[in-house]
């Protein structure tokens, strides 16, 4: 059985060094920004919208790696998903970097679809979750927000 904690290590790590959809999106019709006081961590969130589906998305700023690779991921995700379905996945990040997430998961099957489950660890980390959410409640607030 391969070691899942290693697998999903790794695709943090792969994330956070070479972060995809990284840099602004000119074409953007949806943008915001989101700091994390509690370690300096910025991103800026850009999402072109096509109707009620996301287009494209990008993320820029300085941030740590978690913050880096969950911004990477949370853009990868979110492509072709409607508003209420990237809305979705960002509820399901805050449950799987929440201690509520753990609970949920020790009573049932594992609580994160693909490569989301290798945040589940950060809950254990209070400060770490914060990091690790902070790019999924930037783009709620995009989403909310016209350019």
């Amino acid at each position: 059985m391969p070691d899942l904690s290693a697998l999903y290590r790794d695709v943090i790590l792969d994330h956070g060094k070479r972060p995809r959809n990284f840099g602004a999106l000119a074409e953007a019709t949806h943008s915001a920004e989101g700091q994390n006081p509690l370690c300096g961590d910025t991103i800026r969130v850009d999402l072109a919208l096509e109707g009620d589906a996301v287009r494209d998305a990008r993320f820029h700023g300085f941030s740590c790696a978690i913050a880096t690779a969950s911004a990477s991921l949370m853009t990868e995700s979110v492509k072709g998903k409607t508003r209420d379905e990237a809305r979705a996945l960002a509820d399901r990040m805050d449950e799987i970097c929440s201690a509520q997430g753990q609970a949920e998961s020790t009573a049932g099957p594992a609580v994160a679809p693909g490569a989301l489950a290798a945040f589940e660890s950060v809950r254990h980390y209070p400060l770490r979750a914060k990091c690790a959410t902070l790019a999924w409640r930037t783009m709620r607030n995009a989403l909310d927000l016209d350019r």
